[in-house]
């Protein structure tokens, strides 16, 4: 199992209450279920937000497929204002 940061953007920063924190886990998936448990606002603010594990863009992946390396860094964007 792999430990990750989490580094969290803007309205998830604002959700999580900390710019970044560390967990445990195999995949972003679970990850996403850590990170949101027993966050409602954190969860509602993921579930629109997209994701770069070690600056590198998920996109549409499927984050079960998503494995994250030890020391991996995964940061939450929420989608931003303006243009």
């Amino acid at each position: 199992m792999a430990t990750a940061k989490v580094r969290y953007w803007a309205a998830a920063k604002d959700a999580a209450g900390t710019s970044e924190e560390d967990f445990e886990a195999e995949t972003l998936a679970e990850l996403m279920t850590k990170i949101t448990l027993d966050r409602a606002e954190l969860a509602r603010v993921v579930s629109r937000s997209s994701f770069l594990v070690d600056g590198n863009p998920v996109g549409k992946r499927d984050h079960n497929g998503v494995i994250l390396a030890d020391g991996a860094t995964v940061e939450v964007l929420p989608p931003f204002a303006g243009g």
